[in-house]
C-alpha cells in the first residue's frame, strides 16, 4: 500500500460563509459564527494528520468594503474566538502568528492577538498562522518597503531577498491551498507562496466542510505529480 504524503503546509480560502446562512434563511453573521466553529475542528484535523502549518484566510484588505454591521459583527466574533480559544491553543500545543496589517484592527483585539501570540509562541505540535487584514498584493509591498529601509539603497532586490521579508517568514511555502464555496479564484491571497501550490476547489461551504473533505483535499494532493518546472 502507498505511503499516503501529508502536506506540510494547508492553506484555506474559507468561502462559503454568507451562503452557507443565506440557503437557511438567517443572516450573514450566523455563518461567519459557524465558520469560526470550523476553524476549531480543522485545527484538530490538522493535529490528527500531523499538518504541522495551517494558514487561514479570514479577513481581506478587501473585507472593509462590506457593509458596517457585518465589519462590526465580525470584529466581535474575533473577539469572542481570541477569548474562547486562548486556552484549547495553549493545551493543544497550537501556536498562533497572524500574517497581514491586523493592528488596523481595533486596539483591544490588537492587544488579544498579541498575547495569544506570546502565551503560545513555544508551542511547536501546529502553526495556525491566520491572515487578518491581509492581501497578497500589500504583502509583497511591505516586504519591499521594509528591504528598501533596512537595507541600503543600493542592494540587490531578489526573489530570495523579498521571500525573507515577507509576513512570517519562517513558515514554508504551501503545498496545498484549499477554497471552499466552488469558486476558482485566489483572491490576493499567498500570490508570492503560491507559485508552485497544488490547489484543491470543492463546492462544499466553509462551514460544512468535514473531516471527510479533508482527507479526500490530501488525497487529491497525492495524485499531483509536482514537477517545479522540471521533468521526472
Amino acid at each position: 500500500m502507498t505511503e499516503i504524503k501529508i502536506p506540510t503546509h494547508i492553506a484555506v480560502i474559507m468561502d462559503g460563509n454568507g451562503r452557507w446562512a443565506k440557503s437557511r434563511k438567517l443572516p450573514r453573521i450566523f455563518g461567519h459564527r459557524q465558520g469560526v466553529k470550523k476553524v476549531r475542528q480543522v485545527c484538530e484535523f490538522c493535529l490528527k494528520y500531523n499538518v504541522k502549518y495551517i494558514t487561514l484566510y479570514a479577513f481581506s484588505t478587501e473585507n472593509w468594503k462590506r457593509p458596517l454591521t457585518e465589519i462590526n459583527g465580525l470584529m466581535k466574533i474575533f473577539r469572542e474566538f481570541l477569548g474562547r480559544e486562548a486556552r484549547n491553543l495553549i493545551e493543544k500545543g497550537i501556536r498562533l502568528v497572524v500574517s497581514g496589517r491586523y493592528e488596523k484592527f481595533p486596539e483591544d483585539i490588537v492587544s488579544q492577538i498579541d498575547e495569544l501570540m506570546i502565551m503560545s509562541s513555544k508551542n511547536t505540535e501546529l502553526i495556525l498562522n491566520v491572515a487578518l487584514n491581509y492581501g497578497g498584493r500589500t504583502e509583497i509591498l511591505d516586504s519591499i518597503n521594509k528591504i528598501l529601509l533596512e537595507y541600503s539603497d543600493k542592494v540587490e532586490i531578489t526573489e530570495e531577498l523579498i521571500s525573507k521579508n515577507l509576513y512570517n517568514s519562517f513558515i514554508p511555502e504551501p503545498d496545498l491551498i484549499i477554497r471552499t464555496s466552488g469558486e476558482k479564484r485566489i483572491s490576493n491571497f499567498l500570490i508570492w507562496q503560491a507559485a508552485y501550490s497544488e490547489f484543491y476547489f470543492t463546492d462544499v461551504l466553509w462551514p460544512d466542510f468535514s473531516e471527510e473533505e479533508f482527507l479526500y483535499a490530501i488525497k487529491e494532493f497525492n495524485n499531483r505529480d509536482r514537477r517545479y518546472g522540471g521533468v521526472k
